[in-house]
């Protein structure tokens, strides 16, 4: 099934400069692979030397966030939309 990944503008350097990736998959786990055998650079900003996705690297399918579904087994459907959030550390500072 083709699902198309939303790469953030920090990464976009690593991905060719694309803003999105359509790409075959069953879950979110598989799509994340495809999307990271396309790019390899990609691979080291979004996980970790363990294989596991960073902490600081939030994935949604369709707005919702697969920590609350079933993590990267979440399946995905045919037009399905996942973006990668990169969580942004800081604030406003008096």
């Amino acid at each position: 099934m083709a699902v198309k990944v939303i790469i953030p503008t920090p990464l976009r350097a690593y991905a060719g400069k694309q803003e999105s990736v359509e790409v075959q998959a069953a879950t979110v786990g598989e799509a994340l692979a495809a999307l990271t055998g396309k790019f390899a650079e990609l691979k080291k900003h979004l996980y970790s030397d363990d294989g596991r996705l960073r902490s600081f690297v939030n994935v949604y399918v369709n707005d919702e966030d697969i920590r609350y579904l079933q993590k990267d087994q979440t399946a995905v459907r045919e037009g399905d939309t996942i973006s990668i959030v990169p969580s942004i550390a800081g604030g406003a500072r008096d």
